[in-house]
């Protein structure tokens, strides 16, 4: 069965096309995303404003998840594929929120994330995100367009690790359908150091096995020091490599951009400072300045989605890159930095998945 009749791969190009698959979506209104079932609720968060009205008026549009509560939001029977995610929750740090996903009954996650982060806001704060693949909207809402095909089963689960209860609003948009055979799974793993180690590289990706392709990086970046910090290369090790088959000239490069992310370094007539953009595939959504131009403590977010240039591998992965800036003075020599980095890497492969490494605990995730 071709991608154009199953429902998965929709695209301008094949809109058009009619296909068996079959539409579902659950959210508060319909936990179980069922044909028929949606806004049949009597009792749920919106059961007091809507005591006048009565069922079938947004009795049920969020829940509450308690504070140590592993909330699942979706069990869904394949096969079939997740095809959007929309998600609203009440003001808590999103780092103590944490997105896991399990595809075809895996014991270990196959997505296990911070909620922010996994949408590209990596610090706590908005920050609008217009791209393809993910969507930040005001206010605070995040969407994501990763096509997440399961063949047998997919559950989504979150949890709270804050003290408060958080109140959740969500809508996971599915299509029950085929799912071609050379149809890989979606996968997209945390990582945070603060600080990076020195004169070693930063991880975003290690202990991958299998098959697949990888699609994307998000990083949420803190400079410790001033000056610029972004000349480390990012490397993508493949199949065996001692050394990388793909190494990047700087990070503003790989994450599309270019001369520190700031045109004033190179036009004397542009203002030096850093430029916020955000693309289809690659963007700088977010700089927190608490300093000014390239002092200490300033903040990015930025993302580059590998969608139409997957880096596939038949066997095995790894991703790093350094932290690097220049050394004040005479001379311009490189200066290892050791910097506050949490990234985000996403990608498809087969199963089964290697179990991935323990998430820090809510103290070592903290924003500081």
């Amino acid at each position: 069965m071709s991608r154009d009749f199953n429902g998965l791969g929709v695209h301008l190009g094949n809109l058009s096309r009619l296909s068996d698959a079959r539409t579902r979506s659950i959210s508060a209104e319909n936990f179980t995303g069922e044909k028929g079932r949606g806004g049949m609720a009597t009792e749920g968060t919106g059961a007091e404003p809507a005591r006048d009205l009565g069922q079938g008026w947004k009795v049920s549009p969020s829940v509450w998840i308690e504070s140590g509560e592993i909330r699942e939001l979706a069990a869904i029977e394949g096969p079939g594929a997740i095809q959007q995610i929309w998600c609203v929750v009440s003001n808590v740090p999103w780092r103590d929120l944490i997105l896991r996903m399990y595809w075809d009954g895996q014991k270990h996650p196959s997505v296990e994330c911070p909620l922010g982060d996994f949408f590209a806001c990596g610090w706590n704060r908005f920050a609008q995100v217009s791209s393809l693949a993910v969507c930040v909207n005001p206010g605070r809402a995040f969407n994501c367009y990763w096509e997440m095909p399961f063949r047998r089963q997919a559950r989504i689960t979150l949890e709270n690790r804050n003290e408060d209860t958080v109140e959740c609003y969500y809508q996971i948009n599915y299509a029950l359908t085929g799912v071609p055979e050379d149809a890989a799974y979606f996968h997209a793993q945390f990582r945070r150091a603060n600080p990076t180690a020195e004169l070693q590289d930063y991880t975003i990706l290690d202990g991958v096995t299998g098959r697949g392709h990888y699609v994307g990086t998000y990083m949420a970046w803190g400079s410790n020091s001033g000056g610029w910090w972004g000349e480390g290369e990012v490397k993508f090790f493949l199949d065996g490599d001692e050394w990388p088959t793909i190494c990047g000239t700087g990070l503003e490069d790989y994450f599309c951009g270019g001369y520190n992310f700031d045109g004033g370094t190179i036009d004397p007539k542009m203002e030096s400072r850093y430029r916020e953009y955000t693309t289809p595939y690659a963007g700088l959504p977010q700089v927190i300045r608490p300093d000014g131009v390239y002092d200490s403590q300033t903040r990015f977010g930025m993302y580059r989605w590998h969608i139409p240039d997957p880096i596939r591998f038949e066997t095995d992965l790894r991703v790093s890159c350094q932290a690097l800036g220049w050394r004040p003075g005479k001379g311009r020599t490189y200066m290892p930095l050791r910097d506050d980095v949490a990234s985000v890497a996403y990608w498809y492969q087969t199963l089964p998945t290697a179990p991935f490494p323990e998430l820090p605990n809510r103290k070592a995730m903290a924003v500081i």
